[in-house]
């Protein structure tokens, strides 16, 4: 083989080894764009879904409201053992905006493992000072089950987005990060709904979380369970049914 020769199989076997990397690469660079699509398609379905879930929650909802204009709700004469701590007017917790009506009760979590109920209503208080941001909440209920209301049931709270202004807020505190709630914390929670149920005239079916209005997940352990959310909203009920009396006129 001449000079000439040998140069130019050099040349082609150089050239085929340039295309291998080439083909190699473009391989490599579908695969991780590929991979790429395929993970922000699933979280897009992801996010579409809650978010979707949410919208049908509100719109059944509404019409619930719409056909249930003969609704009675059952009464409970007790009213729960709760301290009255309204927060100090200001634009930040406590705008002292007329509630529309009440139609729903929402149920959150603080979000905060370990704080106590007058922890959170001092944070809501402190919001009138540092402009943090807005947020508030009628009623927290604490780990060992203590009730404090923050805001009258007259007046809207910062806590449920769009549903402000047609539902009474409650925050629970949590003793871990899993948001699941003590037995205490949820005896009261029962009683406290039950109680607002009958007085606001609201179906339990009203009772939503959070998660519900916006797909935030809010109470987590409630989102989480969905079999131990629709067992709360069944305790509910069988405490109206149990303790409740038949209403001779509109008491909200």
């Amino acid at each position: 083989m001449t000079s000439e020769e040998r140069r130019r199989r050099e040349a082609y076997l150089a050239r085929r080894r340039r295309r291998k990397r080439q083909r190699r690469m473009q391989i490599i660079f579908r695969g991780v764009v590929g991979c790429g699509a395929v993970l922000l398609v699933a979280l897009a379905a992801i996010h579409m879904s809650r978010k979707v879930q949410a919208t049908e929650s509100l719109q059944n909802s509404s019409a619930k409201n719409e056909v249930s204009g003969d609704f009675k709700q059952k009464v409970i004469l007790e009213v729960p053992d709760y301290q009255v701590e309204l927060l100090t007017p200001n634009e930040y917790s406590r705008p002292q905006t007329a509630m529309e009506e009440v139609r729903g009760i929402v149920i959150h979590y603080t979000a905060n493992p370990g704080t106590t109920a007058e922890q959170n209503r001092s944070y809501f208080e402190s919001l009138k000072d540092t402009h943090e941001t807005k947020a508030s909440s009628h009623f927290v209920i604490g780990i060992d089950g203590e009730i404090v209301q923050c805001i009258p049931s007259s007046e809207i709270s910062y806590a449920s987005n769009e549903r402000n202004s047609d539902t009474i807020s409650i925050e629970c505190c949590h003793a871990d990060k899993d948001g699941k709630f003590t037995e205490a914390t949820y005896d009261s929670l029962v009683q406290l709904t039950a109680w607002l149920c009958g007085k606001f005239n609201v179906p339990v079916d009203e009772v939503i979380r959070h998660y519900d209005v916006t797909g935030k997940e809010c109470p987590l352990y409630y989102v989480e369970h969905e079999d131990e959310w629709k067992q709360f909203k069944k305790d509910v009920q069988n405490y109206l049914d149990k303790y409740g009396v038949e209403a001779e006129e509109d008491l909200s």
